[in-house]
């Protein structure tokens, strides 16, 4: 097991190196001066040469490069040209938003897929089950954006069930973060449940079909302990690895969703840094939602090694 954790870290590295060279040299040779960017267009020319200088940016580009990977290693990801501040500050102080709208969103997407799937696939072909797959359908093509304006417009602005916009830390008022959180939540649940339904459904339809579920049924087990023991536990490798890349992609791609509710999260600072041309946010955000999938994706296959056993002895050379 030791073996393998170590080569999916080694891949990991490697994948974050390539990661980092494209992201360098991609957004350096975007037109446009660093220096003539923080300055403005007033600026004269010998003020923005100053600047270019001291940024460093006069460098050779491979200096520049290694200078900036060694810097992001240390958790120092430079100083963003919009905001004047640490970009490691602006990251951290905008991920507990984006964590807490992705984790709830995940366990609303999770408990949803899991019951619905499961029963779907027991009562194949029944009314649950094509109720279970109109919520696929609509989940996976209804866009969240319009979701969010129609949740906007009913719960928040006639019925005022929830606050339309804004994020409230849960260490002012738990209540009331629970409520900032829930519509921008619900809004991207439902744009993960079609994805994940579908893959419980159709993973447990496949464990149902296996030889040892005769064999449970013979034994005479009970029918809550051959589905959940036996069915479940063999149905869950695709579903965990679906949940691990979704709750890992959300990290990312929030932007609409927190556009929408007017959340100061990852992906609002992702569109900022876009629409103002801040490169040097820009790479430290990128390179912080690669390292953050990695270490999901990672975390994902270590949890899934020791739910299936096939894949240890693989492992170590049994099979």
């Amino acid at each position: 097991m030791i073996g393998y954790i170590i080569n999916r870290i080694k891949s990991s590295i490697v994948v974050l190196f390539v990661v980092s060279v494209i992201t360098f040299v991609v957004l350096m040779i975007i037109p446009g001066n660093p220096a003539q960017l923080i300055l403005g267009t007033e600026a004269t020319p010998e003020m923005v040469e100053d600047l270019h200088t001291a940024m460093g940016l006069n460098r050779p580009f491979y200096e520049q490069y290694f200078d900036w990977l060694f810097d992001f290693v240390k958790l120092d990801m430079g100083i963003s040209y919009l905001y004047g501040e640490s970009v490691t500050d602006l990251i951290f102080n905008a991920l507990p938003v984006t964590l807490s709208v992705s984790v709830f969103s995940m366990v609303i997407a999770t408990l949803m897929a899991f019951v619905f799937g499961i029963i779907s696939a027991i009562k194949k072909d029944s009314l649950i089950d094509y109720f279970s797959r109109s919520i696929m359908q609509l989940g996976t093509a209804i866009p969240s954006f319009w979701i969010g304006m129609v949740f906007v417009v009913y719960l928040g602005l006639r019925m005022k069930l929830f606050p339309i916009s804004g994020f409230v830390s849960p260490e002012d008022n738990f209540l009331e973060f629970i409520r900032s959180i829930t519509l921008p939540s619900v809004v991207l649940a439902i744009g993960e449940i079609g994805l994940l339904l579908r893959i419980v459904r159709s993973s447990m339809l496949e464990s149902l079909k296996q030889d040892y579920m005769d064999m449970a049924r013979v034994k005479g087990l009970s029918t809550s302990k051959i589905y959940i023991k036996y069915a479940l536990r063999g149905a869950l490798i695709a579903p965990l690895t679906i949940i691990g890349m979704q709750f890992a992609k959300l990290v990312g791609g929030t932007v609409v969703v927190e556009t929408v509710f007017a959340l100061p999260g990852i992906g609002r600072l992702v569109l900022t840094a876009v629409e103002h041309r801040d490169i040097v946010l820009l790479q430290g955000l990128v390179m912080f939602i690669t390292t953050f999938v990695i270490v999901i994706t990672l975390a994902v296959d270590v949890i899934i090694m020791f739910i299936n056993p096939r894949i240890k002895s693989f492992q170590r050379g049994e099979q």
